[in-house]
């Protein structure tokens, strides 16, 4: 049975009194069979008759709330007045607990299941039908695959209203088909297979999703820059058949990518890119243009896997292992696990797609869901640059400091090979800034703050100490380790910054050029130059790089984190393919140890034996992929009290409480977070006279089940937070599903 939000258990007599004079506005209308009414309601404090929609009468609304035991529609009744505007898919304003709050409209009803009053709805925001019925069912499942609520997901699904961008926009009268679907005699032909032509079963994929099949598929790109045109072709052929593309990517520089390609495969008039930098105005016109059924073509970053695009053929996940695919938002879904559920929902077809595809996408190939689109080692070779440790025997025997210096001589040896070939130089470093992380020059102890113990670091040669975490400055000349009394400080970890100023010496005379924060570069010509990146922000070359050098290999494999080895096999590989085939001289050093996995399979470019090997691993010692994992984090008594709540599958493994560091990004924050509430758990506690005495105390548990048993998992702790949520606790809790970083 729904509810009406008046005579909900759980409300404080005080919300349920408020909501006694909603229900009470609703009128003396006469109850129908099964709650249906007819007649009239009045309007909610104005006491004034309002007559009921002729037809369909009940509206079934998403409230807004991101409470969990209110985590369910309600049915209100819809006056005349609005009966065209409440449309399905609608925004509205309903009394709900006494407050006006947002919802959308799910449903028009003849009859409601609820047997006492209703209350009408108080206005329409607008009847532009923004929640499509696919989306509101994808984002339903999205819910209660991460033990969130509908209304934290409809807020990542759904962009805020932009009035003026709203009544701008052309509405059109009749959804324009496919681009190649116009003509009704065009037969079912896919575009040329181009590149997918170096796989064996490249040309059948295109077939089918030709044909208005929906294969489901785990591609392994080849080296080098025709992903995007591998995309697109995909994209034509899924045109075709007249059914839609959604393609996700990981940031804005990809989106331009695709785009681009995508533009030129089906059409401008039909593709359109969703973006959160676009702004306000631009992001919501162009949501418009796919939710009116304009564009038919969609690229864009996360928050675009629940575009609404009219009669999905075929969702496309590139580079699944970023973590940008990840949402920093409750109830914080992976885009790779939400184009899964899309795909089962919607009965389109899926290509998770990389250079080095996860774990988890392999997961899905090994339980048979999916199928490996992988190219030969003939052709990997043919694209693949050549590669080298300078960890190896060979390298130390030419010089025995190769593994200790941070630039060994055979890194500074192909640099000066492709800048006197009049190539530029990629330089991939892993941290940012200047001097990031000091320490004792004496005993090697971390520097900390002497205010909050955070780490300190260096923003620029010569400049002034400071606390990464308070941000308090420390004057040099004062500072003492506190374990050996040592005056003098080293960089234990080096920056992008301060590698553009030491290369910059080393190579006089050498445009530096740098991208990351500051600012990422797109493009960078085909001239000698050196280009310093982080990962994730590494430029283009125009005919690729004539070397990559892949410089403290240390600081991404010594992470404490489960997925250590195979982010840093996916950065390496993404910075990889960006240089020339060794055909034509394209070389990549990597500074680690040679004998390392991740090492040697970026040397062969086997990169798909190294991660079933991390699955296998991973399986016998019960990690994920091969289970869930759920991360419940927040003060101890928070953390206590829902482990007391929660009734756990059977087999469920409760791994901790542990103590989380006060760091910032190892806060907990509400699960609720997007709705605009700032606190964080950690983020200190105010005594009497205002002043904050310090970061709270957090603790972590972790609860890992079979991969089977994730789905009651997911069920028990949404069970548990509604539990918590009726008493009203003021403990705060962050509950992740399958987290990326489990270190």
């Amino acid at each position: 049975m729904t509810e009406h939000p008046g005579t909900l258990p759980g409300l404080s007599p005080s919300e349920v009194g408020r909501a006694e004079v909603g229900r009470a506005a609703a009128g003396r209308a006469a109850a129908g069979p099964g709650g249906a009414r007819s007649g009239v309601s009045r309007s909610a404090g104005s006491g004034s008759p309002r007559p009921l929609a002729a037809r369909l009468p009940v509206a079934r609304v998403a409230v807004d709330t991101a409470l969990a035991h209110l985590d369910r529609p309600f049915d209100y009744l819809v006056p005349a007045d609005l009966a065209d505007l409440a449309v399905p898919g609608s925004r509205v304003r309903v009394r709900f607990a006494g407050r006006l709050v947002d919802g959308f409209v799910l449903e028009r009803r003849e009859s409601s299941d609820h047997s006492g009053q209703l209350a009408p709805l108080a206005r329409s925001i607008s009847p532009e039908p923004v929640l499509s019925e696919p989306v509101a069912k994808l984002a339903r499942a999205v819910a209660d695959r991460y033990a969130g609520t509908l209304a934290d997901v409809l807020r990542l699904a759904v962009p805020p209203r932009h009035g003026r961008a709203e009544a701008a926009s052309p509405r059109p009268e009749v959804v324009s088909p496919g681009p190649a679907a116009v003509s009704p005699g065009l037969e079912a032909v896919p575009p040329e297979p181009g590149e997918w032509g170096r796989y064996p079963t490249g040309p059948s994929l295109l077939t089918a999703l030709a044909a208005g099949r929906s294969p489901r598929a785990v591609w392994w790109a080849p080296p080098g820059p025709a992903w995007p045109e591998m995309i697109a072709a995909a994209a034509a052929a899924t045109a075709v058949s007249g059914r839609g593309v959604l393609v996700v990517v990981p940031d804005h520089r990809d989106v331009d990518r695709v785009e681009a390609a995508m533009v030129a495969a089906v059409g401008r008039e039909t593709t359109v890119a969703l973006r959160a930098d676009l702004g306000p105005a631009r992001r919501y016109r162009a949501f418009l243009a796919v939710s009116r059924g304009q564009a038919r073509a969609v690229v864009g970053t996360r928050a675009a896997m629940f575009a609404p695009v009219a009669e999905l053929g075929l969702v496309v996940v590139w580079d699944d292992g970023d973590d940008l695919h990840a949402e920093p938002l409750a109830p914080y879904p992976h885009a790779r696990d939400v184009a899964v559920l899309r795909s089962r929902l919607q009965g389109c077809a899926l290509v998770i797609g990389g250079f080095c595809p996860s774990t988890d996408a392999e997961a899905l190939v090994r339980t048979g869901w999916a199928h490996p689109v992988v190219p030969p080692r003939e052709q990997v070779r043919a694209l693949a640059p050549r590669v080298e440790a300078t960890g190896s025997d060979l390298e130390h025997a030419r010089d025995p400091a190769a593994r200790a210096a941070r630039l060994p001589s055979l890194a500074v040896r192909t640099a000066r090979d492709a800048l006197a070939a009049g190539l530029p130089v990629l330089v991939q470093v892993p941290r940012r800034g200047y001097q990031p992380s000091l320490a004792c020059a004496d005993c090697r102890r971390p520097a900390r703050c002497p205010h909050c113990q955070g780490p300190l670091g260096r923003a620029a040669g010569g400049g002034a100490l400071s606390c990464r975490w308070c941000g308090r400055p420390v004057a040099a000349a004062v500072w003492h380790c506190p374990s050996c009394s040592g005056p003098r400080l080293r960089a234990s970890v080096t920056g992008d910054r301060r590698t553009a100023e030491e290369l910059g010496r080393a190579f006089p005379g050498v445009p530096v050029r740098t991208s990351g924060r500051g600012g990422v570069l797109a493009t960078v010509p085909a001239e000698p130059a050196l280009v310093i990146s982080t990962p994730g922000a590494e430029p283009v070359a125009d005919g690729g790089y004539g070397a990559v050098l892949l410089l403290d290999g240390w600081a991404l494999l010594g992470r404490p984190d489960l997925r250590a080895g195979e982010e840093t096999l996916r950065r390496w590989t993404a910075a990889a393919a960006l240089a020339r085939p060794a055909a034509r001289g394209g070389r990549v050093i990597v500074a680690a140890d040679a004998g390392l996995g991740p090492v040697q399979a970026l040397v062969r470019w086997d990169l798909g034996t190294f991660v079933a090997r991390e699955a296998d691993e991973r399986a016998e010692l019960g990690f994920p992929p091969a289970t869930r994992m759920a991360s419940v984090a927040g003060t101890a008594a928070a953390v206590a009290e829902l482990l007391a709540a929660v009734e756990l599958p059977d087999g469920a493994d409760v791994l901790g409480p542990v103590p989380l560091p006060p760091a910032p990004s190892a806060r907990a924050v509400p699960d609720g977070a997007n709705q605009g509430d700032s606190s964080a758990v950690g983020a200190g506690r105010r005594g009497p006279d205002g002043a904050t005495s310090g970061p709270e105390e957090i603790e972590r548990v972790l609860i890992r089940v079979r991969r089977e048993r994730g789905a009651a998992l997911a069920a028990s702790l949404r069970s548990a937070r509604g539990v918590l949520a009726t008493r009203r606790t003021t403990g705060r809790l962050r509950i992740q599903l399958d987290p990326l970083i489990l270190g």
